[in-house]
């Protein structure tokens, strides 16, 4: 079971380091999209380094007036 939570960490960090390698932690731009893209693309982890490049898209309804 320790060997899971080893694979699952290094997974995880190698979709930190992608997210890192993309730019996706700069900028003053923040919203749901880019926060569901960070998300999905850690979540990736090494997939991002055989071509997935996950993207969220995602638009709040506007409020009523």
């Amino acid at each position: 079971m320790r060997i899971v939570g080893v694979i699952v960490a290094i997974w995880l960090l190698i979709g930190v380091v992608a997210v890192a390698q993309r730019g996706y932690f700069s900028g003053s731009e923040q919203n749901c999209a880019k926060a569901g893209t960070i998300a999905l693309t850690v979540v990736a982890g090494p997939l991002n380094y055989v071509g997935a490049n996950p993207k969220v898209k995602c638009e709040l309804p506007q409020p009523s007036s």
